[in-house]
């Protein structure tokens, strides 16, 4: 019986490794976008930030690029509305390609 358990046990924690690593606090330097146009706007004649808050407006979720890497940007929508175009320093949860943000501040 003894060996049960602790083979339960074990067998539990493997399996739950996987979700702590995945969800892991990070501090990702980027720029803000949007889910649907990611690393390059579409919109001719725009700014990056006006494209960035069109695209909002059509239901698009914030995006955080990183390198060629776009990461789904979850969090207070007006804090990141401000930095719209911008270089930002972005900490949160890193969760696959969705970051959920605790703070967003101007990269330096």
């Amino acid at each position: 019986m003894r060996f049960n358990s602790l083979a339960f046990v074990t067998a539990g924690l493997l399996l739950t490794a996987p979700f702590a690593v995945a969800q892991a606090t990070k501090t990702l330097t980027g720029t803000v976008s949007d889910a649907m146009c990611g690393k390059k706007h579409m919109m001719a004649g725009k700014s990056a930030a006006d494209c960035t808050r069109e695209c909002i407006k059509e239901g698009s979720d914030y995006a955080l690029v990183v390198g060629d890497k776009v990461y789904t940007l979850k969090g207070d929508k007006t804090a990141i509305d401000k930095f719209a175009g911008a270089n930002v320093v972005v900490k949160g949860t890193t969760s696959g390609s969705t970051v959920t943000m605790e703070s967003i501040k101007a990269a330096e």
